[in-house]
């Protein structure tokens, strides 16, 4: 692990963010001694004016079959549930407002933004005459909010968040932000990321008599709040944020303050900004700092805690901390698009992916495809840097909802032809390259070259802008146990075979870490060497197969027996760096 250092050194290599400005006069807060690290403060110039996956049925022929299991209980029930494109799902979205009149509202165009994030249930907390009012549900933002709701959320400080589960069932009491009350007054919390000691933290609890609401791992952090003896109430997110081990994105409600905070590690992305009337604002990703006609002003750095009130804006260093280890799947798949994550254009991450693509696994062809919407900006990179013409051969329907009506009639690969159309003016007779962002299971893959190939295309390259993924997450994102993972049971050849693609190449992961420089060893690649920065060393893991769960009721079995003991300490690889 890299040399602990606190935050001011930590700070000075980036570039210095420029201060919000409040208009109250600058207060400090008072942090007792501790026999941890002592936080060291920064102080800001005042001037203030989705849907569940289910069991999939795969073909005899599939050699990893045994891996997934049917849920047919009706025979006679023709719907399905559609496996949204067989990708990794990031768990969630956060937002935080302060100072602005219309808080509520702008969280929620703010959620807006970030729904890519989080498909399941979305929620808002305000404050009103000191008392936290929230408003959740299951469902995408413009189904959860209306303008009658949004009515009852007045107040200029808000938080809300976009979720789809990593721990915990999809049920609506896990839907955040969570609100709790304890004897210092009410908090509320909305948190990016998956704790890995969770369950010996709750194990703990639960022993000294805290009674738990939901199988969420966040409400351990409210627990460790609560009990702890520090002062004031920053202190005591200190205090919670120290015993808790793995990633957090997240942002704290009280009657007064906001609170961001951000894991030492730094693997979820958390930023800055502030609209033209002061109000400052928190959020997973820059977009929704657009939307809402905030400016980027900066990230919250690794292992900080920023708090925003009546008094001005204060900074503090949360712990001693390693070397940053940020999520590289955010470049790679989960930001959108137009976002600045960790400082570099989303955008321009992913056009370089194509073009390292198209300089070390070229081949010839007539025209390049994306499977969209997430492999568009590569295959622009790719076929600029080859030479050959990019085309729209796949349409993606965006009206598809989560269940559908089959005919009697079964319709071979039915879910990846309700979201996908083949163009046939563009692959019949061509040979094709198909740019998508990464594949993990492969099931998905393996319909779209048949789907490209049943157009009349006479060769299909696939070219994937990710290495290969051998290893489950662990830091708040969805992905299948190991074992589904087809990277790790198979060479690309024998993918390439499986998914009946003429010819198949994977961005390797050294041109990867070659393109970010200096910045390479910032970045967690677990999920493609199986290294861990973090020991998930008691981290339940999705059962083979995964669970169905209808994303409000759920049960027992989803909560506690829809998982399965992670590897023993042993068997794990754990980097050290």
């Amino acid at each position: 692990m890299a040399a602990a250092t606190n935050l001011s050194s930590f700070s000075s290599s980036l570039s210095k963010p420029t201060p919000l400005p409040l208009n109250s006069p600058q207060t400090h807060l008072s942090v007792p001694s501790k026999t941890l690290q002592k936080p060291s403060f920064f102080s800001h110039k005042p001037s203030f004016s989705h849907t569940h996956k289910t069991s999939l049925t795969v073909s005899s022929k599939n050699p990893i079959s045994e891996f997934f299991t049917t849920n047919n209980t009706n025979p006679d029930d023709h719907s399905v549930t559609f496996d949204d494109d067989d990708k990794p799902r990031e768990e969630c979205g956060v937002v935080g407002i302060y100072g602005d009149p219309e808080a509520s509202r702008l969280c929620y165009l703010a959620l807006h933004a970030l729904q890519h994030r989080g498909q399941e249930g979305a929620g808002i907390v305000t404050v009103q005459n000191d008392v936290l009012q929230s408003v959740t549900g299951v469902g995408l933002v413009s189904e959860v909010f209306s303008e009658s709701k949004l009515d009852q959320l007045p107040g200029d400080l808000s938080i809300g968040h976009v979720r789809y589960s990593t721990a915990g069932a999809s049920m609506l009491k896990n839907v955040q932000p969570f609100v709790a009350g304890y004897r210092f007054g009410s908090v509320g919390v909305a948190h990016n990321g998956n704790l890995v000691n969770y369950r010996s933290l709750r194990a703990k609890l639960e022993e000294n008599g805290s009674i738990f609401n939901t199988s969420s791992d966040t409400e351990v952090v409210l627990h460790l709040i609560a009990i702890s003896k520090d002062r004031p109430f920053v202190m005591r997110i200190v205090d919670a944020c120290q015993q808790v081990e793995g990633a957090y994105s997240m942002v704290f409600l009280t009657k007064d303050k906001l609170v961001a905070v951000r894991d030492p590690f730094g693997f979820r992305p958390l930023v800055m900004g502030r609209r033209s009337n002061g109000a400052v604002v928190f959020a997973s990703e820059t977009c929704a700092l657009d939307l809402i006609e905030a400016t980027y002003e900066r990230e919250v750095f690794p292992g900080e805690v920023v708090v925003v009130d009546k008094t001005g804006i204060q900074s503090l260093c949360l712990m001693p901390h390693p070397q940053p280890k940020q999520c590289i799947f955010e470049h790679i798949y989960f930001a959108l698009p137009n976002s600045v994550i960790f400082g570099r254009s989303v955008y321009e991450s992913r056009r370089r992916f194509g073009e390292i693509l198209a300089t070390e696994s070229p081949v010839d062809c007539d025209v390049v495809i994306a499977v969209p919407d997430s492999g568009v900006v590569a295959a622009l990179g790719y076929a600029a840097k080859a030479g050959v013409p990019f085309q729209q051969g796949l349409i993606r329907s965006h009206y598809v909802g989560r269940t559908f009506i089959e005919p009697s009639q079964k319709i071979r690969d039915f879910g990846v032809k309700l979201k996908l159309s083949p163009v046939r003016a563009v692959l019949e007779g061509k040979r094709v390259v198909v740019v998508d962002d990464s594949i993990v299971r492969g099931t998905t893959s393996s319909k779209i070259v048949r789907l490209i190939k049943e157009a009349g295309a006479k060769e299909v390259h696939m070219r994937i802008a990710s290495p290969p993924i051998i290893g489950s997450c662990y830091y708040g994102v969805d992905t299948p146990s190991s074992e589904e993972l087809i990277s790790n049971r198979m060479s690309t050849e024998q993918i390439r075979e499986f998914i009946g693609s003429d010819s198949l190449s994977f961005l390797p992961i050294d041109s990867l870490q070659k393109l970010l420089a200096e910045d390479a060893p910032n970045y967690c690649y677990a999920c493609f060497s199986g290294k861990y920065p973090v020991e998930p060393r008691e981290l339940k893991v999705k059962r083979v197969g995964d669970f169905v769960d209808d994303g409000i009721n759920g049960s027992l079995e989803s909560i506690d027996g829809g998982w399965v003991q992670a590897k023993p300490k042993s068997e794990l690889e754990v980097s050290t760096a």
